[in-house]
């Protein structure tokens, strides 16, 4: 495929050539099913071993891939305790804007988030929460630097015994315990620095967006499973902006690159940067095995390069929740 810059067409046309897939035997698929088996708790392992394998239907299907590596940004403000004076710039200095401020990005077609000052955008302001003082009123004495006793409740004396309560000394107080009698705390939201430093973050999230579709098999096999496996690539197009594909021998194929590419451009070229698009095609193997057991027909399907088994109606099980490895 092209490089980054150079000029291209405005479609991706490629020499097209029909693959075969890789051939299976009727000793793999006894191997995929046995594999199957021993990874299922209510499936017997005697079927497997007994059934008699009538026949090997290979087919397969085309799986479209459109990944479109975007990057949004945004700023929200924040501050900090300001304990740096003359770290905030000067007053003068405008911010950049979001777009200018260098951010680099993680590794391609991998999602991120990341967060970062943005330069020239600090103000310093005093603190909301203690009005500049560094110091806020203990809640637990409201300021009076005191509470009540806990022994005598605040009676002065011991209710039992009608004597004078010698844990506050008759006064029925005692000092405050959460600010050590000073009636004050330090401010949590300064921290004690009395100023606040307020700028605007940035930040920058990196998003893989995928577009998929597979192209129909014409089989009594779950689809979705088919994404859970890898096939043979065929077909492999990167670049900043990738163009449709076309004469793809299935259309169906054709047709789905059109669309995920005019809906990718649409939903991401506007509100966020698109950075590198990657489109595949990848051929998914299916093989339907026919096979006799105790006289009666049955099948199952292994699908993907990892010879997956999908096998609805095997004979010996004793609950139907485990079609799938």
């Amino acid at each position: 495929m092209e490089l980054m810059g150079e000029p291209r067409e405005q479609s991706s046309r490629h020499p097209f050539v029909q693959h075969r897939m890789p051939p299976m035997t009727e000793a793999a698929a006894r191997r995929a099913l046995l594999r199957f088996m021993s990874s299922r708790c209510c499936y017997g392992s005697r079927a497997a071993g007994d059934l008699a394998i009538q026949c090997l239907r290979q087919a397969g299907t085309y799986r479209y891939r459109l990944e479109t590596f975007s990057e949004s940004r945004l700023s929200e403000w924040v501050f900090e305790p300001f304990t740096k004076p003359g770290a905030a710039g000067s007053p003068g200095d405008a911010p950049l804007d979001l777009w200018d401020v260098e951010v680099g990005p993680p590794p391609l077609f991998q999602g991120r988030t990341r967060r970062c000052r943005v330069p020239c955008s600090a103000l310093v302001r005093d603190c909301h929460r203690c009005h500049g003082h560094g110091r806020s009123k203990c809640r637990v004495c409201h300021g009076a630097g005191q509470t009540r006793c806990v022994t005598c409740k605040g009676s002065r004396r011991r209710l039992k015994q009608q004597k004078r309560c010698q844990l506050c000394s008759g006064t029925g107080r005692k000092r405050c315990n959460t600010c050590s009698g000073r009636g004050s705390k330090t401010c949590v939201t300064c921290q004690g620095e009395k100023k606040l430093q307020h700028f605007k973050q940035l930040v920058v999230t990196w998003k893989n967006n995928v577009f998929e579709f597979v192209s129909e098999h014409h089989l009594n096999f779950p689809g979705e499973l088919l994404s859970k496996v890898s096939g043979e690539s065929i077909f492999k197009d990167e670049n900043v902006m990738v163009y449709p594909i076309i004469d793809f021998p299935e259309p169906e194929i054709s047709l789905a690159s059109q669309r995920a590419i005019a809906e990718h451009n649409a939903a991401f070229a506007t509100s966020s940067r698109i950075l590198r698009q990657r489109q595949t095609i990848e051929l998914i193997p299916i093989t339907e095995v026919h096979y006799q057991y105790s006289g009666k027909p049955y099948l199952y399907y292994i699908y993907g390069l990892e010879n997956k088994v999908y096998a609805l109606d095997y004979p010996e099980r004793c609950c139907c929740s485990c079609t799938v490895i």
